[in-house]
């Protein structure tokens, strides 16, 4: 069963409440998605950190029930 948009978004929100998250359904097929996360807890980390943290908030549904996710992650300036 592949996973909503609006799923994806709140498990990343529950894990980084400060995020904004922007979903785009790549193929309009509901199962393979694009997600730019914007966040403060990304401030010092790699990029491979950063990701890690989302895929840490997708609860293992990577390759499950989500099984393309193009991530992008920036971290959120204090400014």
């Amino acid at each position: 069963m592949a996973m909503e948009a609006s799923e994806i978004e709140q498990l990343i929100k529950d894990a980084l409440p400060d995020s904004t998250v922007t979903i785009t359904d790549l193929r309009g097929d509901g199962d393979h998605y694009g997600c730019h996360v914007i966040s403060a807890a990304f401030k010092g980390k790699t990029r491979i950190q950063q990701h890690q943290m989302v895929y840490e908030a997708l609860g293992g549904r990577m390759g499950g029930q989500l099984h393309a996710l193009a991530l992008q992650t920036t971290p959120r300036d204090d400014d």
